[in-house]
């Protein structure tokens, strides 16, 4: 995409469209189409969608909070989003599938998936979002020491929030008179976001199930802390795997505040072990040589071949 000085003409034409939109909008819109400055795309967006809200629903945009729901906390219904994506690419000229929209649920979900649009990138359409009772459903770990409060797996990522209520109990010694969440903590977010990759995620590395009662911390390197965290920041967080191989799994993560990074972690290894209840692997009884499979079962239903335990049953 290469921006174009527009005639007076077609500034005319996008001030006609965009003039029930908020101040700055119609400006970005020229910004962005003579100089393609992607900075100015969530400015047009944002007053695109302001153009259409009830006015009582126009505060809660306003406040910047990535969580706000289109649908249930600003009245977006199925047709105003339709009227909301044609005026966005008559003005961004752009084109957006209806395929790609589906999957929308907040203003953050708008912003991820409209800085992946300019860019030319993937969107990661097929995001899975989890709420609190599905993440406890799944995780090993429990409230009070749950550091999860929404999860979304997409192919090689998971992203998660934590909103820091001060009502944590380590936060009373963690300082005195003055919260601050500690550092160790945030690092422990991050590994519990990982864990919940391993159970949750559809990765081709991932032969079998994992057993959500073998999944143990084994080391963490390249650590940096960037910001201090205090009650009421809400934690973004973000893992992707760097390789996965049984037993162990390597993730990098980083948590961000507002979008100002927090902290990082370039390395989270993780030992695992899969579900005992696998299928049982099938080989070629060599020592017949008539070519068919070989597997016996051992008493505790465990697969056992040739009598042995498989390596599988030895790690």
């Amino acid at each position: 995409m290469s921006g174009t000085k527009l005639t007076e003409a077609q500034k005319q034409e996008l001030r006609d469209e965009l003039k029930r939109c908020p101040t700055g909008t119609f400006e970005a819109a020229i910004t962005f189409r003579e100089t393609t400055d992607a900075e100015q795309v969530p400015i047009i967006v944002m007053g695109v969608i302001e153009r259409f809200l009830e006015p009582e629903a126009r505060p809660r945009l306003r406040d910047g909070s990535q969580d706000v729901n289109l649908m249930d906390e600003l009245g977006i219904d199925s047709l105003t989003m339709l009227e909301i994506v044609m005026l966005l690419e008559k003005t961004l000229q752009i084109s957006f599938d209806n395929e790609e929209l589906r999957n929308l649920r907040t203003i953050g979900d708008v912003n991820s998936f409209m800085a992946a649009k300019i860019k030319g990138e993937a969107h990661s359409q097929n995001a899975r979002k989890f709420p609190i009772e599905e993440i406890a459903a799944i995780m090993p770990h429990q409230e009070p020491f749950l550091f999860l409060e929404t999860a979304s797996i997409a192919p090689g990522e998971a992203t998660g929030t934590y909103i820091i209520k001060g009502t944590e109990s380590f936060l009373q010694g963690h300082f005195k008179d003055r919260p601050v969440f500690p550092a160790s903590i945030m690092i422990e977010a991050l590994g519990q976001l990982a864990v919940f990759y391993l159970l949750a995620a559809e990765d081709e590395k991932l032969n079998q199930d994992v057993d959500c009662n073998s999944i143990y911390f084994a080391s963490c390197d390249g650590v940096r802390c960037h910001r201090i965290c205090k009650p009421g920041d809400i934690l973004t967080l973000q893992v992707k795997p760097r390789n996965i191989r049984h037993p162990l799994a390597l993730f990098q993560g980083s948590i961000t505040v507002d979008g100002e990074k927090t902290s990082v972690a370039e390395e989270i290894k993780l030992a695992f072990d899969y579900e005992q209840n696998a299928i049982p692997e099938i080989i070629q009884d060599s020592n017949k040589g008539n070519g068919k499979a070989q597997v016996v079962t051992n008493t505790n239903g465990k697969a056992t071949i040739g009598g042995r335990l498989s390596n599988r049953e030895k790690v």
